[in-house]
């Protein structure tokens, strides 16, 4: 058994793409855009270029995504994703980088006494991340 996120980006999820590949390597294996679809019933002017779905690899880890409802407001509520990294400067690269253009940060980046480095963040569009040195 295999459990994916499913991130709705809610019209941004090209612009979240993007953020993600220069910010933590996000690589895209495949994207379909509304346009693209074989069912046009739910394909609108409005819609045609956004994503109707995408799959992309964080190091090892599947995330699948989409512009959803495309609205522009995108939603991350209840859930975090976590990012490992190797050590304490990895750890403090990236969490300058996905803060960059605006995140906030939820929790300083701190030894704890879990780890040598942890901290929480949101991003420009509201996903909340934690990262951290595992021990």
């Amino acid at each position: 058994m295999n459990v994916q996120p499913y991130l709705f980006f809610d019209g941004r999820c090209e612009e979240a793409l993007g953020f993600y590949k220069t910010t933590i390597g996000a690589q895209v294996e495949m994207m379909m855009r509304w346009k693209d679809s074989p069912d046009k019933s739910m394909c609108t002017p409005d819609n045609a270029d956004k994503v109707m779905h995408v799959q992309f690899k964080v190091g090892d880890t599947t995330i699948m995504g989409s512009d959803g409802r495309n609205t522009g407001n995108p939603n991350f509520q209840g859930f975090a994703l976590t990012i490992n990294g190797k050590d304490e400067a990895e750890v403090d690269k990236l969490f300058d980088a996905l803060l960059d253009g605006g995140g906030k940060v939820t929790m300083p980046l701190s030894k704890t006494f879990f780890s040598p480095r942890f901290g929480m963040l949101a991003d420009k569009f509201g996903m909340n991340w934690m990262v951290i040195v595992a021990k």
